[in-house]
């Protein structure tokens, strides 16, 4: 089994035959082409791909070898690094297992041995310029996504604002700021969509339903707190939290509330498209708006592996840009 020197810039062919005069001859044909890696079993080819996928450009596999066929090594490829070009050769007439890897999709070409050397350049000059054109595709797709993704953070921020205003009036940023501060110390940062289930359109609609339903729960379970805490202020703010989210949910140690399972302060902004926030989510906004009608304010803070909420002091002023930096912070 030759190793790949990964200092190399070019992306790399790997060969793997068991016959040591088809390694040297492959070698000699398209060492100029590109740098080849060899291994001699399905085996050290699997260990090949795992050490250097990331320099691998393209897979060629011989078909019979001792142990498993060649096309193990490329399914196995195949799920693993999809990038790569996986070419198939043999000396062999073996129509099924042939048949049965193109149509799993497993690989690319299919060369027949012994090779006419101008073709098989020409091949692998081809899968080259097809991994070169799959990475480029792929660097464009993630830029993409990651713009995507950055605006869905962005919108799920901006309707946590424009729901806390319709709600209470505009002008109060303190449980706005409290609840991005629990979904950043939740650790909530993904919300990147399934794009092979979704388009662009697909993800409008699945966020502006599940928007709708979210802010509808909460502005429900507002008024239910407004007409059941009549008589409560800020100084109950502990007790209330307490209270509306459960004991499935918090605990309650005196004057401080502690997550049983933290990464639900994270659901409605950090989520996958399309799932549904909980019904304790909502209570949770809906608490701390009415902890800021009340006059009061709630202070989170991670401790090891929890994160607790005690009663804390509202901040009258907010920098304009807070939002942005919080939309900045919780994409990343």
């Amino acid at each position: 089994m030759s190793e790949l020197n990964t200092t190399q810039a070019p992306p790399a062919i790997l060969f793997v035959d068991d016959e040591a005069t088809a390694v040297k001859y492959f070698q000699r044909a398209i060492g100029q082409l590109a740098p080849v890696v060899t291994g001699g079993s399905v085996e050290e080819g699997k260990a090949l791909l795992d050490a250097h996928a990331g320099s691998l450009a393209v897979l060629v596999s011989d078909q019979r070898m001792p142990g498993e066929y060649g096309n193990e090594l490329l399914r196995y490829a195949r799920e693993r690094y999809p990038h790569i070009v996986r070419i198939l050769t043999t000396a062999y007439s073996e129509l099924d297992q042939t048949v049965e890897a193109v149509n799993q999709g497993q690989i690319h070409r299919y060369i027949k041995k012994p090779w006419d050397i101008t073709a098989l350049r020409m091949e692998l000059k081809q899968a080259l310029e097809l991994a070169g054109l799959r990475k480029e595709r792929d660097q464009l797709l993630r830029e993409k996504l990651s713009v995507l993704q950055k605006q869905t953070v962005a919108t799920r921020v901006g309707m946590v604002q424009a729901l806390c205003a319709s709600l209470i009036g505009p002008g109060r940023f303190q449980p706005v700021e409290t609840y991005l501060a629990g979904t950043s110390l939740a650790g909530a940062r993904n919300a990147e969509p399934d794009w092979q289930r979704l388009d662009y359109a697909d993800l409008v609609g699945a966020e502006s339903q599940r928007s709708g339903t979210f802010g509808h729960a909460v502005g429900t379970r507002l008024a239910e707190l407004r007409g059941r805490l009549t008589g409560k202020g800020a100084a109950d703010a502990v007790a209330v939290l307490a209270e509306t989210l459960g004991d499935g949910a918090v605990r309650r140690d005196g004057d401080t509330v502690t997550w049983l399972a933290p990464a639900a302060l994270g659901e409605f902004v950090g989520n996958p498209v399309g799932e549904a926030v909980s019904a304790g989510h909502a209570d949770w906004l809906a608490v701390l708006l009415w902890i800021e009608e009340a006059g009061g304010a709630l202070r989170l803070q991670r401790e090891g592996d929890a994160i607790s909420a005690r009663a804390g002091v509202r901040t009258e002023t907010f920098a304009s840009d807070r939002l942005a930096v919080w939309i900045e912070q919780l994409s990343d």
